[in-house]
């Protein structure tokens, strides 16, 4: 967005060379008589200059319009960015959705062993051998599926913060310093020479 308000302000300026322009100069004199000290003439004069542009080339003309072509491919390109992130947040959300389910359906996994893991403890040992090492397995593939699917949700919930930009470090809490160019303005705005920063580089 600040791209096509940087690229309307170049065709404004672009489109100014065509204007009329008005020069202003004041002047004033005064000579002294040195034996008398006295004023013996004042001279004041202004002179007004108006300039109008009737024929230049063209290149000016050249100008404004790859100016308006630069302030059409800085619209295309902000379309384009909005669609990509409608289309990230949209893939984000639908990324985190699945997440959720997989947790749910791994759950479910992990509670279906943990009942079959103890319907063998209860057989005889000869019998339940085979079985509950079979259950073991299958109790411990579903508990890596489980924490895979939590991980894969945690991934999902900071690829949606991002996309919406809430991946921040006000919104995250995080106890570090975080820069304020309006700070950093007020600290250096009046700094006319020099080239020393605020925290002494």
């Amino acid at each position: 967005m600040y791209g096509v308000d940087i690229a309307e302000l170049a065709v404004t300026i672009s489109e100014g060379a065509l204007y009329p322009n008005l020069g202003l100069t004041a002047s004033a004199q005064k000579q002294w008589d040195p034996l008398f000290n006295i004023n013996k003439e004042t001279n004041i004069s202004v002179l007004g200059t108006l300039t109008v542009p009737i024929y230049q080339g063209g290149s000016e003309y050249a100008t404004i319009r790859q100016s308006k072509e630069t302030l059409g491919q800085q619209r295309l390109n902000l379309d384009v960015n909005r669609d990509q992130a409608r289309a990230t947040v949209v893939q984000s959300w639908g990324q985190l959705d699945a997440a959720k389910a997989q947790i749910e359906a791994t759950t479910a996994q992990v509670n279906a062993a943990e009942i079959a893991l103890k319907v063998c403890a209860k057989k005889p040992a000869s019998a339940s051998v085979p079985r509950s090492t079979f259950s073991m397995r299958s109790r411990n593939s579903s508990m890596r599926a489980l924490v895979t699917a939590q991980h894969d949700r945690v991934v999902a919930s900071y690829t949606l913060l991002a996309a919406v930009g809430g991946l921040s470090m006000q919104r995250l809490g995080l106890n570090v310093m975080v820069y304020d160019p309006q700070v950093h303005y007020q600290q250096v705005r009046d700094a006319w020479v020099g080239v020393r920063t605020p925290d002494g580089r």
